[in-house]
């Protein structure tokens, strides 16, 4: 019977549209020239769903703004005797009836609250208290798994569908829950400006921690809850509420936070290990000591972050900003910063083994001190970085940017160099032996004391540079542009320099034993008090070279095919 019933209301419903149309279109093609403002509205209503869904969106937004500025300054009002005018259990269900279809944005709850402020009706430590005692017993479920009489998600499941508004029982739960949370995390960020509530409102969502509330995993399940819902739920309602949260020592792990707002969080100590935090928000947050091994920060915002001490292993974070962020001894090893942006960034004492820096801008970073052994920093900036005392060891720094870089003492040893910039770079005292360095320019740059024992500079720029005291046994510096360089006191024990331009080079007091300079240009290069014993000047251009008259020119080799050979040194005048 009642099937029947239903089926002929429906009936009835479509008879009373197909009338409604025909009237409409009969209206519409007996419009003249004298009625034709009317037209636009008929168009109008000829296409309901666009502008209706807004209006009703907005009056929505508009409604619920109301009510929950009524609700607020109600649930605080208190009695005579000091109790609330609203007892709790009426408390609770105002709550599920307000919350549980509610869409609470950034903006309501400003508004709201400017309102409340303005006339002079905002309470927030009571109203805190309150919603704070809500949402612990919400966490533990006493409202979802009370019996019938008393389950307030299930009363509000069926007065909606009696309004033939289907919502499950776990979504209305969650919705008000998540709503909650959203009240308390606002009425933390307000306290926190206020200087005489910001000791008496500090809102903890896993509790506060080294307390007896503190429950590390309180906030994930309450994530894994939202999430069961729709994948995403809880980081698209509550995302944008949790700047300036408290969660220290929060258990996150696997926790799907993509796109959240952490700005200025406290996370210190939290686990993040496997979170999904792509895109999201953490700029200025305090992440120190805490755990986000192999987690997925692609295009995340970290500038300004304390990530100090903070276990970043296997962590994904191309892409992200990391400007001025402080990673003093943080764990990036195996970590990926392809193309991440790490200007100014402190990065003291931090280890990045076998890091991924490919396309990264590490421009006036800090890595003194830093581990980058077996790193990719492939095409990376690093112009005016301090790597001081860095270990390099084994790193690809092939086409990489080092401009006025600070490299003292720096381990490059085994290293990819391939067309990299050392430019005016700072290299005293670096260990750069057996570094592929071929096409790397290194025009100005410092070497004084470094050791290139074995080093590939084939074809490399040097011009000016200074290498004074430097290791450069067994070096091939085939073509090498040395033009200018200052060499003096350096190791050039069995070095080939076939071809080197080294013009206007210092090579005074400097050992080139066994060297090999064929076809090198030596003109106007100053070799007093050199040592050139077994070396091959074979088709060498000694123009105007200097040298002095202590100069051992014994089992110096190739003289009789070297050009523009100064006249003191003709064999006729028994030098040779």
């Amino acid at each position: 019977m009642n099937t029947k019933n239903s089926n002929i209301s429906q009936a009835w419903k479509w008879l009373k549209t197909y009338v409604n149309r025909r009237w409409l279109q009969t209206n519409i093609n007996q419009t003249t020239e004298q009625n034709t403002v009317v037209i636009p509205i008929i168009k109008i209503i000829n296409k309901p769903n666009r502008n209706f869904g807004l209006e009703r969106e907005i009056m929505r937004s508009s409604e619920l703004q109301a009510q929950l500025q009524k609700n607020l300054d109600l649930w605080t009002q208190t009695k005579s005797t000091g109790k609330f005018q609203i007892s709790d259990r009426q408390f609770h269900i105002e709550i599920y009836d307000l919350l549980s279809t509610a869409v609470l944005k950034p903006e309501t709850l400003t508004a709201v609250i400017q309102t409340l402020v303005a006339n002079q009706t905002f309470r927030p430590l009571p109203l805190f208290q309150r919603l704070q005692n809500f949402y612990q017993r919400w966490c533990r479920g006493e409202f979802i798994d009370a019996l019938p009489d008393d389950n307030l998600p299930q009363q509000k499941m069926l007065q909606m569908q009696g309004k033939n508004i289907h919502l499950g029982l776990r979504q209305i739960d969650v919705n008000t829950g998540l709503n909650v949370l959203i009240l308390l995390l606002e009425l933390h960020r307000y306290a926190q400006k206020q200087q005489k509530l910001r000791e008496q409102i500090n809102f903890y969502p896993s509790g506060e921690r080294d307390t007896e509330t503190f429950f590390t995993s309180q906030l994930l399940r309450i994530i894994n809850y939202s999430d069961a819902i729709e994948v995403g739920n809880f980081s698209n309602v509550v995302g944008e509420f949790l700047q300036l949260g408290n969660f220290s020592g929060a258990y996150l792990g696997d926790a799907n936070l993509t796109g959240a707002n952490f700005r200025a969080a406290n996370l210190s100590g939290a686990y993040l290990g496997d979170a999904n935090l792509t895109g999201a928000n953490l700029t200025d947050t305090n992440l120190s000591t805490a755990n986000l091994g192999d987690a997925n920060l692609s295009g995340a915002n970290l500038s300004n972050a304390n990530l100090r001490r903070t276990d970043l292993n296997s962590i994904n974070l191309s892409g992200a900003n990391l400007s001025g962020a402080d990673l003093n001894h943080a764990d990036l090893s195996s970590a990926d910063l392809s193309s991440a942006n790490l200007t100014g960034a402190d990065l003291t004492g931090a280890n990045l083994t076998s890091a991924n820096l490919k396309d990264a801008n590490l421009s006036n970073a800090n890595l003194s001190h830093a581990i980058l052994f077996g790193a990719n920093l492939s095409d990376a900036k690093l112009t005016r970085v301090n790597l001081s005392h860095g270990d390099c060891c084994r790193a690809d720094l092939s086409g990489a940017d080092l401009t006025s870089a600070v490299l003292y003492g720096i381990n490059l040893s085994d290293t990819i160099l391939f067309s990299t910039n050392l430019n005016n770079t700072n290299l005293i005292a670096a260990d750069i032996s057996y570094a592929k360095l071929n096409g790397a320019k290194l025009q100005s740059a410092n070497l004084q004391g470094a050791i290139l024992l074995g080093a590939d500079l084939n074809g490399s720029d040097l011009s000016g540079v200074i290498l004074k005291q430097a290791d450069l046994t067994g070096v091939i510096l085939n073509e090498a542009d040395l033009s200018g360089s200052d060499l003096r006191e350096a190791l050039l024990f069995g070095t080939d320099l076939t071809y080197a331009n080294l013009n206007n080079a210092n090579l005074s007091s400097c050992n080139l034993s066994g060297a090999i300079l064929n076809g090198a240009d030596l003109s106007h290069a100053n070799l007093s008090y050199a040592i050139l014993e077994g070396a091959d000047l074979s088709e060498a251009n000694l123009e105007e070279m200097t040298w002095n008259q202590h100069l051992d020119w014994n089992n110096v080799r190739g003289l009789e095919t070297a050009i523009n050979v100064p006249p003191a040194l003709n064999p006729k005048q028994g030098l040779v």
